[in-house]
């Protein structure tokens, strides 16, 4: 059975973690560098850096701060915000990064996926997905019609840190970008972020089922019942709130998984 992995991530807005609910309120959580630090001190398996206003203030992403954060670690460390060509990406492997997140960019030059794949590997390729239950009436997408939002859709992806609806079904969505070459899918359900309220289990349910890639889930845990349940469908689990305010610790986490014969890495 394959370890499933605890990940914690930082929402890095103007060089400080940040965690709101919804994408919205944000509040500080603290400084990325010690933050990293501490986490890998703590058992985690890999770690995940998102400057989430990178692709709205149309800037690339802060390439120093990335470099001291991976300085850090010792596990694998993915990037992602504002990545939008296969040149950004090598810088970022070249500053320590072991992968990339990518997400707006995805939506509007899928071919990047495939570039960076082909150059890369697909294992340093992780497509990012914010999704949401459909809001009718349903929006006609304007780009990839192919992919547009059906009657039968269910989940809606949005772009630009969740600012942006796009008319894209998540479903037919994801499984494009399986063939365009991603290695991984990041699947953050917005209606559950920052919640506390547990997962979309549905959604991950549905997405674990029909990729052949591993999906990681993000936003809804709570409890450590949450993320027991979400990793019976996923590969991993992507934490900020309850890791940042210390509702529980990675150890505590893993225990509770290894009580219930979910299979977890040393901590």
């Amino acid at each position: 059975m394959l370890s499933k992995r605890i990940i914690p991530c930082l929402d890095v807005d103007q060089g400080r973690v940040v965690k709101g609910k919804h994408f919205q309120n944000l509040q500080d959580a603290g400084d990325p560098i010690a933050l990293a630090k501490y986490y890998d001190d703590q058992g985690a398996d890999e770690l995940v850096f998102l400057d989430i206003t990178a692709s709205v203030d149309k800037r690339g992403i802060l390439m120093d701060l990335v470099s001291r954060t991976a300085e850090q670690l010792f596990i694998p460390f993915t990037v992602g915000g504002g990545i939008s060509d296969v040149q950004t990406i090598s810088e970022l492997l070249c500053a320590g990064a072991d992968k990339v997140s990518i997400n707006t960019a995805a939506v509007y030059n899928p071919d990047l996926i495939k570039h960076a794949s082909d150059r890369f590997g697909s294992q340093c390729i992780v497509v990012a997905m914010d999704v949401k239950k459909i809001v009718h009436p349903i929006q006609q997408a304007s780009i990839h019609p192919e992919f547009a939002l059906s009657q039968d859709s269910v989940w809606e992806v949005y772009t630009h840190g969740g600012r942006k609806r796009t008319g894209l079904d998540a479903q037919k969505w994801g499984l494009y970008m399986q063939r365009q070459g991603a290695g991984e899918v990041l699947l953050t359900s917005m209606d559950q972020d920052g919640t506390r309220s547990g997962y979309d289990l549905a959604l991950y349910q549905a997405f674990s089922k029909m990729l052949q890639i591993p999906v990681i889930s993000s936003g809804g845990a709570g409890s450590l019942q949450d993320i027991v349940e979400v990793l019976s469908h996923c590969e991993a689990a992507l934490l900020a709130s309850v890791l940042h305010f210390k509702t529980f610790s990675i150890g505590q986490i893993k225990q509770a998984c290894l009580t219930q014969g979910i299979a977890m890495r040393p901590f």
